[in-house]
């Protein structure tokens, strides 16, 4: 996740070309949501070298001594994934001695948000793999990630609370019963249909489109955001 030359490089290299310095690296780690397969995944990388190798880690990197944390972030994402305009927050920095055990790195997280279908994981060369695995299974981290993990998820599970941020993970259209199924999955507990049917529509947030989904069932109602860019709007 590392740099060699950190102040000619915006890439990361092998963490066993650094050496020790007397200021901290700064970096930008990213945790990339999407839901597949009914689950929230998260996407991790395998670290190929140094102390660490073979450990799952999140995807990141140092900043370019020209580059702001968010381009550092998004860069991290367009290596990873084909898809462009995510949602993406900043998260909390996390600057503990001894979370790296090459050298002082200090670490801003950010959380993005990926529609489905998940795209394909990205390895590149910096990494030996990558995978999407289901958050309520990760496996134990490379340096302070599983805290990294655990405020990403508890900050997406506050932020549906109040935002229309859930737009990030849903496609352009969608029924009612799809974008209930997705707050279930993230909040982890069932609602009620009427309630929350009642609630979104309350909101408006959502625009009623001249389509239906066709299925084995009665067709069902399509519905988009009248706004895909974060709205405030009290829900539950």
């Amino acid at each position: 996740m590392l740099s060699a030359h950190p102040l000619r490089s915006t890439r990361s290299a092998d963490e066993t070309t650094i050496g020790r310095q007397d200021h901290p690296w700064a970096a930008v780690d990213v945790v990339l949501f999407t839901v597949s397969e009914e689950r929230l995944k998260t996407l991790l990388v395998r670290i190929k070298n140094g102390p660490l190798c073979g450990r799952w880690a999140f995807p990141g990197g140092l900043v370019g001594i020209e580059e702001s944390l968010d381009a550092a972030a998004r860069r991290e994402l367009r290596e990873k994934t084909p898809v462009r305009d995510l949602y993406l927050e900043q998260l909390y920095t996390f600057g503990e001695t001894h979370r790296n055990p090459l050298t002082r790195v200090v670490s801003t997280a950010y959380f993005a948000l990926v529609p489905p279908p998940a795209p394909l994981p990205r390895a590149g060369t910096k990494y030996a793999d990558a995978a999407w695995f289901d958050v309520a299974a990760l496996p134990s981290l490379a340096y302070d990630h599983n805290r990294v993990a655990e405020l990403a998820l508890d900050r997406l599970r506050a932020k549906i609370e109040y935002t229309n941020v859930v737009y990030g993970l849903l496609r352009r259209e969608f029924t009612l019963a799809e974008l209930q199924r997705l707050y279930e999955i993230i909040r982890g507990t069932p609602l009620d249909r009427r309630n929350f049917r009642k609630r979104i529509l309350a909101s408006r947030l959502l625009r009623r489109l001249p389509r239906y989904r066709r299925g084995a069932h009665r067709p069902a109602a399509l519905y988009a955001f009248h706004d895909r860019s974060l709205r405030h709007v009290e829900l539950f």
